[in-house]
């Protein structure tokens, strides 16, 4: 905890609990940590409800919390049914712990070594390279694509809420802190028993319908082979300074060849990314893939960035002069440079309310108070029309997917391009002031 957040520690720091072997006693050894150094612990459990005993089990972490004297929260996931279930269930449990948080800055997790093998070991399966293979990272930030300002269900406390201007950075993000990295999950099971302390089982960590379930079954094989955790985290380890090297060299190449776009008469950002086509090209290919992948996840807001055989195809077209879509993102090659903006087809049905703060996840809308019966979507064809003397040096399929307020069928502003009174600043992946430096710092 100190090399992650010392000398100067937070006043109250939240922690995740599950009720499992791993986080049960990372409470503990919170617990004894924060007592020494004055923190204040908020532990949050998230019920995905997805087996009979979750609500028991969470019932379990509420008890030992209170017996430790610590404030604790469970809340309640409800998952729709669709898409990957466990994907599905990760991306909802960061929503809600984005929601609970308030004012806190840090929520720890208990990952651990074992975790970082397996994970390799279900990448490497899957043919990832440098990225994914890379160790996780014991802090990491978390931007928030839904702003909410409490969970919908949940029972217990909840952590201060933000009030003051220097609580604004807690509002945009917040950072996950792994501080049980370096330890073995046997090591904190041992732990545990030591100071007969409580956990459950969870009945899915044997079903080998999971791939981490099968993978830390092949872990155990490895072992005699002089292949278990230690090993494979080690390498994880040198894969993720691999990893810092090689964004290094991205940043260099794009602050000499990329810039980001903007309107040619107001300046304000537009959200796009342009390449110099020949700096582009004399560049060699690992940071081309880097570039793009970047500039498709900055442009489209998008979790993951693009699977490799589709990004290597996309860049193939590029360089040979042609374009393309890909995770709703057009690349388009001019004279002189590469253009990349929004896919129009991705936000084109893309409709909401201006008082929900954020659209398409990396535009925050500041609009009149009285916005009642307004909405935010995107310029479109009909919007287009409605500009006077349309703007110069814009270009159309550029312009087509930005954010505009309508009034029913008729156009009141579009902010980046500076039409109209209402007020938008470009926040990628949800984040304001993220500039494509950052974002390849932080992906």
């Amino acid at each position: 905890m100190g090399d992650l957040l010392g000398p100067d520690f937070p006043a109250d720091i939240g922690l995740a609990v599950s009720g499992g072997g791993d986080s049960m006693a990372m409470l503990t050894l919170a617990h004894n940590w924060t007592r020494a150094w004055g923190v204040r612990l908020w532990v949050v459990t998230v019920d995905h409800r997805l087996r009979p005993e979750s609500a028991d089990e969470a019932a379990m972490v509420a008890r030992e919390c209170a017996a430790l004297g610590w404030p604790q929260a469970t809340l309640r996931w409800h998952w729709d049914g669709t898409g990957n279930k466990m994907d599905a269930a990760r991306r909802g449990r960061l929503e809600l712990i984005g929601a609970w948080r308030g004012a806190l800055r840090h929520v720890l997790m208990a990952h651990t070594r074992d975790d970082v093998a397996e994970t390799f070991l279900m990448r490497l399966a899957r043919g990832s390279g440098v990225e994914g293979l890379s160790a996780m990272a014991a802090m990491r930030r978390v931007r928030p694509l839904v702003e909410r300002a409490t969970p919908a269900d949940y029972d217990g406390a909840l952590p201060p809420r933000p009030v003051a201007p220097e609580d604004a950075a807690a509002r945009d993000g917040f950072d996950i802190l792994r501080p049980c990295l370096d330890m073995k999950r046997a090591e904190l099971r041992h732990y545990l028993r030591s100071l007969k302390g409580t956990w459950v089982e969870d009945p899915s960590n044997d079903d080998p319908g999971y791939d981490r379930v099968r993978m830390r079954r092949l872990l155990a094989l490895l072992e005699d082979e002089g292949l278990g955790a230690d090993s494979l985290a080690a390498t994880a380890g040198r894969m993720a300074r691999a990893r810092q090297a090689l964004a290094a060299r991205a940043r260099a190449v794009w602050h000499e060849i990329g810039h980001e776009g903007s309107d040619p008469v107001t300046g304000a950002g537009t959200g796009d990314i342009l390449f110099d086509r020949d700096g582009f090209a004399a560049t060699e290919r690992d940071t081309q893939l880097r570039l793009l992948a970047a500039a498709l996840q900055f442009i489209s807001g998008a979790e993951y960035r693009p699977r490799a055989a589709p990004l290597g195809s996309l860049l193939d077209r590029l360089l040979g002069g042609g374009g393309g879509t890909l995770h709703g993102v057009e690349a388009r090659v001019l004279r002189d440079r590469l253009h990349l903006f929004r896919e129009y087809e991705a936000v084109r049905d893309l409709s909401s309310d201006p008082a929900n703060g954020l659209w398409d996840g990396r535009w925050r809308v500041e609009a009149a108070e009285d916005a009642a019966g307004l909405t935010i979507r995107a310029l479109g064809d009909a919007g287009w029309a409605q500009l006077p003397g349309r703007p110069a040096g814009t270009a159309f399929a550029a312009a087509r997917p930005l954010p505009a307020l309508w009034h029913g069928d008729r156009l009141l502003s579009c902010p980046p391009l500076g039409f109209g009174a209402a007020r938008a600043t470009l926040c990628p992946t949800g984040r304001p002031g993220l500039t494509l430096s950052a974002f390849l710092d932080s992906h």
